[in-house]
């Protein structure tokens, strides 16, 4: 069997599209086959890990078991018991194979041997069953259910990222003829406007723009128009590659009969960064507000560590955006645009607040002028994003 990353070329699309018709076939029909659905996800995860990546694949396997055996195990604890300190342990062992896979190339100079694509997006998934766990929300745990839920294969390599429950709801109710046909419109719709996306746009940009205005701004060295240029190439092929990457994930989660959330609603649309937030990356960022922000203010204020609520948010903002930018790596750039996103978001509340209590006017032009502002500032976090100014300046 070939290895084939997902969604990159149109081969992986005819495996697919002809693996998903019997399942799409029992769906019209009311029934959802379950053991033809396994098979599939079996055949796609090895197309994903097989060959040249089977050590991926081995690394997959253990982290699954490992991650399986945790829930269960905090699940039975919890049934019982209630220690914070339990519960903080239990999170530090979900994260700790993603610690671990960050921090190898760090320290020892080369890829961990425990790391395989998506493991981000299949850590975040278990963190947040741990969390909904504690709070009570989740009270079993099906073995078959949780498993296909971590290895959902459309969403693996590149999110979105779902919650069990919402996942189990569509996982265990087969919708009604009327209904799954508005579901294959709207999965046909995403795919294709992901070709557009992924395929079209993003190749523009990203493999014949973004190589030739990077030259040139290496070229005249420091700051220049092909900088700003660059800026503007580079978040435009950052945003169709991962906007196509998700919708293709929504379309044929939809094929399946799972109503994964979208990833990105017109974000350069947005008119203040809190609201960029709200539509990029979507999943991710409610994410992180659901798990990290908010119980961070929660845990401040409950301790009494801080008594001034805008204080709380900002700190919880710096403590949020910080993780984000350790995340995605331990470089200077990543950091810093942690570092940026926290203030510019500790800057916007500044202002929706001065402009409350001033009674500042609101009108199509204010929010066209924010709507600029917005897109600029977060393209500038996107060019120290790229690290392009690490090889320009350093």
């Amino acid at each position: 069997m070939p290895n084939l990353q997902p969604y990159q070329n149109p081969t992986y699309f005819v495996w697919l599209i002809g693996g998903l018709i019997p399942l799409m076939i029992g769906l019209l029909r009311g029934k959802r086959w379950r053991l033809y659905e396994t098979g599939l996800s079996l055949a796609f995860l090895l197309l994903t890990f097989g060959a040249e990546k089977y050590h991926q694949g081995l690394a997959l396997v253990a982290y699954v078991i490992f991650e399986v055996a945790l829930l269960y195990l905090y699940l039975h604890y919890r049934q019982k018991h209630n220690s914070g300190w339990i519960f903080t342990a239990a999170v530090a062992l979900a994260i700790a194979p993603l610690v671990m896979v960050k921090l190898t190339p760090f320290i020892f100079g080369k890829a961990s041997l425990l790391g395989f694509l998506g493991i981000s997006y299949l850590t975040f998934k278990v963190v947040g069953i741990v969390m909904e766990i504690r709070d009570g929300a989740i009270k079993e745990l099906k073995f078959f259910e949780l498993v296909h839920f971590i290895l959902f294969f459309p969403t693996i390599s590149s999110g979105p990222i779902d919650r069990y429950r919402r996942f189990l709801s569509d996982y265990q109710t087969v919708v009604s003829k009327d209904e799954y046909l508005e579901m294959l419109e709207k999965g046909v719709h995403n795919i294709f406007l992901g070709f557009l996306y992924k395929f079209i746009l993003a190749y523009l940009f990203g493999t014949v723009w973004l190589p030739q205005v990077g030259h040139l701004a290496l070229a005249h060295g420091g700051f220049s128009w092909w900088l700003v240029l660059y800026m503007y190439v580079y978040a435009m092929d950052l945003f169709f590659d991962f906007a196509g990457y998700s919708l293709f994930a929504v379309g044929i989660s939809y094929f399946m009969g799972v109503k994964t959330p979208i990833n990105f609603n017109k974000p350069f649309l947005a008119p203040n960064i809190k609201e960029f937030w709200n539509r990029w990356h979507m999943s991710l960022s409610f994410w992180f507000r659901d798990y990290i922000y908010m119980r961070f203010v929660f845990f401040v204020m409950k301790n009494k560590l801080l008594q001034d609520r805008i204080l709380i948010s900002q700190v919880g903002y710096l403590v949020l955006f910080l993780i984000m930018g350790f995340w995605h790596g331990l470089t200077w750039y990543y950091i810093v645009y942690g570092l940026y996103h926290a203030l510019a978001i500790i800057i916007c509340d500044m202002w929706l607040r001065f402009k409350k209590k001033h009674r500042l006017p609101h009108n199509k032009a204010t929010k066209a002028l924010g709507v600029v502002i917005t897109f600029n500032t977060v393209c500038l976090s996107f060019l120290i994003f790229s690290g392009f100014l690490d090889k320009l300046f350093f």
